[in-house]
């Protein structure tokens, strides 16, 4: 019997079974006995608020990403929040940011009550350093590149250009930890980095939770005291910050899942290089620049495809959990009508969106599974 989708009666798609999923959750954390004992022993503790396994992971995360201090927050988005807080940049001021982005990085923005000033992106679906400059104005304070889906901004051209200007950079590197270009880490160029370890992130824990790295110690300090309230100690506030702590039980868990970051950034790229041998081949199927000198860590696989809209239904048909990242760009939501952007104000961001489509490439996909994805997208370009 053909797989047929159907919609319920808030007119979502009702899947079929997946073939080829697109969560792996379940199999990350499938094996994991000795992570339990490490919880069972971490509850014996009592140490559930900041500690001894917070002050662990944010020496061991500065050590693999290559940075003097890791601050452990409650999500990326207040990763890139903080950030911008501790620039002191708040109502009235400008943060230039990428058309092309998730919501968090703009909510970021906005609620300290910063406008954000988008730029175009390329065809690696980050934003063009090129386009940057006639964006920046005097009331630009912060310059936010991000990171999509494993790729990288032009780093190099950006903080030249940043310098220039004098405008400090938070990288929104949450889709890219472990990304590089030439050898230096995402999060490493500019003045703070922002990561995430949202449970569908390369580097993922049980719930959210998000890391800051920077090099300064001045930075460092107040980036501590905004994630705690301001509390110089329990009766001392010094300035007035957030409950943004990263809880110290998903620490337990990145502890646990830190020294196999390499492996899963390694299989990530391994089945990347799979898809591209193979889908390069299909003449409806564009994939997008590989730089040789970027190091591309793949949170998302994502190629440009004709007919996209008819191939995502195609592969949904037939067990493939295909996703769309994103058909409606962020400066054309309902939440930013009042900065009166309309369609064709970022044509390269529009474009992206009626072509692109993502396949599953994480760590835990077996042969046979990327096979299927290869032979039916070859299947419905000869149908079609």
């Amino acid at each position: 019997m053909k797989n047929i989708l159907i919609l319920n009666e808030c007119n979502q798609l009702i899947l079929p079974k997946m073939k080829v999923r697109y969560s792996y959750l379940k199999q990350q954390f499938t094996n994991c006995n000795d992570l339990w004992s490490n919880l069972k022993k971490f509850v014996s503790t009592g140490d559930f608020t900041l500690g001894k396994e917070l002050e662990k992971f944010e020496k061991n995360f500065s050590k693999l990403i290559g940075t003097k201090y890791a601050i452990g927050v409650n999500s990326g988005t207040d990763a890139i929040k903080l950030s911008l807080r501790a620039l002191n940049i708040g109502y009235g001021d400008e943060v230039i940011t990428a058309a092309n982005t998730f919501v968090a990085t703009v909510g970021a923005i906005t609620e300290i009550g910063a406008r954000p000033v988008f730029v175009d992106c390329d065809d690696t679906f980050c934003m063009n350093v090129s386009s940057v400059q006639k964006k920046i104005t005097r009331k630009t304070k912060a310059i936010v590149p991000v990171h999509l889906t494993g790729y990288m901004t032009n780093m190099p051209k950006l903080v030249k250009l940043a310098k220039k200007y004098r405008i400090p950079i938070v990288e929104d590197a949450c889709q890219s930890i472990l990304g590089a270009i030439n050898k230096k880490n995402a999060g490493t160029w500019g003045d703070f980095g922002a990561f995430s370890l949202h449970p569908l992130k390369n580097i993922n824990v049980w719930s959210d939770g998000g890391v800051i790295i920077t090099n300064k110690f001045s930075h460092y300090k107040k980036l501590k005291l905004l994630r705690n309230h301001g509390l110089v100690n329990r009766n001392t506030v010094k300035i007035n910050g957030y409950n943004s702590r990263l809880d110290t039980f998903q620490a337990v868990v990145g502890n646990w899942l830190l020294p196999k970051a390499k492996d899963i950034t390694r299989r990530r790229i391994k089945n990347a290089k799979y898809y591209d041998l193979h889908l390069s081949k299909i003449k409806q199927i564009k994939i997008p620049p590989r730089p040789k000198n970027y190091k591309i860590v793949f949170h998302l696989y994502i190629v440009f495809a004709e007919k996209r809209d008819k191939l995502f239904k195609y592969c949904l048909k037939n067990g493939i959990e295909a996703k769309v990242h994103y058909p409606k760009p962020m400066y054309l939501q309902e939440s930013l009508n009042y900065l009166s952007h309309k369609v064709g104000d970022f044509s390269v961001t529009d474009a992206h969106t009626k072509k692109i489509i993502s396949f599953p490439c994480d760590q835990h996909l077996s042969l046979d599974q990327m096979n299927h994805i290869i032979k039916t997208v070859k299947k419905f370009y000869k149908k079609t």
